[in-house]
């Protein structure tokens, strides 16, 4: 029987995406599930839900997983945020059950390898993908093909005299620029006792603010929040613009929940990039928000799984 689905599967930090996605990259059904402390049984949950009903139609499953991957053998090596995944071989813990082929790869390289196939990469020939969430990764496309390598933008030091991250180094791109940073630099600043409009919400509670609570308080013209919306953008225009001298790409793609923020948080990244980046490096890259936004990493997993698949 013709198989005429992939499942793609987004499994991040704040929450797991699973979509039905047919051969021309068309997205045609989609569910998410909150991560918890059980990413292994909500993953179940989403995939029993989209196979079952199909099985005979499903050529495979492609994970996107934030973290370190064993792309051989479809395993974790380490996730920072996901810590229930290290050491976790998702192949194994899937074929079996499954009956299909699964490709595990990287979130950042998978979006980027969407982006690549499907989105605002498809003419670009060399580009740059930072995905901006709970965390920052990357993908890295040269000559119209994903780089196999870790990309972990998010983990390069910033900061040599910098706050510890989980992953063994100091003053890593994301414990500056992620939304995890933001609203722990905010929620910091409260706790001080900043004033700001970002008080008033959650009857007082601040400890259950957002990023997306953040940006809504600096559109309001609240100065904590612009302020840190702005600190944090400059954070990261400084790893896009050693993205820049490293690569030196057509194009940086930016994609994740905090280009909702783009007139602020962005614009202050691009501003720093423009400051630190060689000129004539600077000078012939364009930076733009992805097309497929929360789609890419699905659809590039999917897109990974080897066709046809012969189980």
């Amino acid at each position: 029987m013709t198989k005429r689905y992939v499942i793609g599967v987004d499994l991040g930090g704040t929450n797991i995406r699973a979509s039905l996605i047919t051969s021309e990259n068309e997205v045609v059904e989609k569910m998410k599930e909150p991560t918890g402390k059980d990413p292994l049984a909500v993953l179940h949950k989403l995939l029993d839900s989209l196979y079952a009903p199909r099985a005979e139609e499903i050529g495979g499953i492609g994970i996107a997983v934030a973290g370190l991957v064993d792309r051989e053998n479809g395993g974790v090596f380490v996730s920072p945020n996901i810590p229930a995944l290290n050491g976790v071989n998702l192949a194994a813990e899937l074929e079996e059950k499954y009956a299909t082929c699964i490709a595990v790869e990287n979130d950042a390289n998978a979006a980027a390898y969407g982006e690549k196939v499907a989105g605002a990469g498809r003419n670009i020939g060399n580009f740059v993908m930072i995905t901006l969430g709970t965390g920052i990764g990357g993908g890295i496309v040269i000559r119209n093909e994903l780089l196999p390598v870790a990309a972990e933008i998010g983990h390069m030091s910033i900061n040599v005299d910098g706050r510890p991250c989980p992953c063994g180094n100091v003053g890593c791109l994301e414990l500056y620029a992620s939304a995890t940073a933001i609203i722990g630099n905010a929620v910091a600043e409260l706790e001080r006792g900043t004033t700001s409009i970002l008080k008033e919400l959650y009857n007082g509670n601040f400890y259950k603010i957002s990023a997306e609570d953040i940006y809504r308080g600096a559109l309001e013209g609240d100065p904590l929040s612009r302020t840190i919306l702005r600190e944090a953008g400059k954070s990261l225009g400084i790893g896009i613009a050693s993205m820049i001298n490293l690569f030196s790409p057509d194009a940086v793609i930016l994609t994740g929940g905090l280009i909702g923020a783009w007139n602020i948080y962005v614009d202050a990244a691009i501003k720093e990039a423009a400051k630190r980046a060689m000129k004539e490096l600077y000078g012939r890259v364009k930076i733009i928000p992805s097309s497929l936004g929360d789609d890419a990493g699905m659809i590039g997993a999917a897109r990974l799984v080897p066709h046809p698949c012969t189980k």
